[in-house]
């Protein structure tokens, strides 16, 4: 097993509370599909291009079994009253030798709070490590928080736009 995938670290989020930022294990699958089910209508349409409240088995599969080599996946975990839950995750699929797709999602209440920023921060530097050069991603341009957060990374990011979707390139060397 890759050592990414017993990745963990605590992060300190803006209004002092703390998430786990870790490697998402097969057993999350009910902690991912709570947190979809937590998320608004239109963080599902920014994260999924469109409102999707349930997953195909075959998705959810996809999504929760990870090889943390081409498909790597990390989940902020936060305590909440009933123990730890999944507020949010970010991932990267390798698409060709050096090049992966990135993604993030969270759920509404613990948006703004940076986790975006940190789980962004934590896949770059796992994919450096794993020696891909860049990450791309496709964003609506109206996800005005996930392009703020691509223009923070240090990544030196570019952008082309293409009727509805922008193409983000974010350069890891």
């Amino acid at each position: 097993m890759s050592e990414v995938a017993k990745f963990s670290a605590i992060e300190t989020l803006r209004d002092g509370r703390r998430v786990e930022i870790r490697a998402l294990r097969h057993e999350d699958r009910n902690g991912l599909e709570q947190a979809v089910s937590r998320a608004s209508a239109e963080s599902l349409r920014r994260r999924f291009f469109s409102i999707r409240r349930h997953f195909s088995e075959q998705e959810m599969e996809f999504f929760s079994d990870i090889d943390f080599v081409s498909h790597v996946a990390l989940v902020a975990v936060a305590e909440e009253g009933r123990g730890p839950v999944i507020v949010g995750g970010g991932r990267y699929i390798v698409l060709e030798p050096g090049r992966a797709e990135v993604a993030f999602a969270l759920i509404d209440e613990y948006q703004g709070q940076g986790i975006g920023a940190a789980l962004m921060r934590h896949l770059a530097a796992i994919a450096r490590d794993a020696g891909l050069k860049e990450l791309i991603a496709e964003v609506l341009p109206e996800n005005t928080a996930m392009v703020k957060v691509f223009k923070k990374s240090g990544l030196h990011p570019t952008t082309r736009r293409e009727a509805d979707i922008m193409h983000v390139t974010l350069q890891l060397f």
